[in-house]
């Protein structure tokens, strides 16, 4: 029994350790860079006909990181880089990029990360409401595997 509570918290710290590192992964660029990055991906869009997905939220966020991971894995990383966009928009401690956040809807104090969906023209096509991936944690990689299919372009 013992050496079953041995392999269990070996597993907890090894799981607790990865959590660590994901969490001090640099994400989002330097908020000064939202409107040029922004401005990039609309041209992209445009040329690709694909779909721009704003993600909002810091490096100091852990469901943000949490995304990213989502974002990477082999169910998501190829419908995310087939149909979208991605920019992320750091909105520092709640301070920076709020205009961008405010002119695409999306209320940062119902929490981050906070996704919004653009046309390949810039049109908003979806922005996130009610905090739906503020616990990012909680939610599986499904969620956003279901989420990226339902707003990719119909090619």
């Amino acid at each position: 029994m013992k050496t079953v509570k041995l392999i269990a918290l070996a597993m907890l710290f090894t799981f607790a350790a990865g959590t660590a590192r994901s969490a001090n992964r640099a994400i989002y660029p330097d908020p000064s860079q939202a409107k040029a990055d922004l401005a990039a991906a609309l041209k992209s869009a445009a040329q690709t006909h694909k779909r721009i997905l704003l993600d909002f939220g810091g490096d100091w966020c852990g469901d943000c990181q949490v995304l990213d991971l989502y974002f990477h894995d082999a169910k998501n990383l190829p419908i995310l880089e087939a149909n979208y966009v991605l920019v992320h928009v750091n909105i520092g401690h709640m301070d920076a990029n709020v205009d961008i956040a405010e002119k695409y809807g999306v209320p940062l104090h119902k929490g981050v990360p906070a996704l919004a969906v653009l046309s390949d023209q810039g049109a908003l096509l979806y922005s996130q409401k009610g905090g739906e991936f503020e616990d990012m944690r909680h939610l599986e990689s499904a969620a956003l595997t279901s989420f990226l299919i339902q707003w990719k372009p119909a090619h």
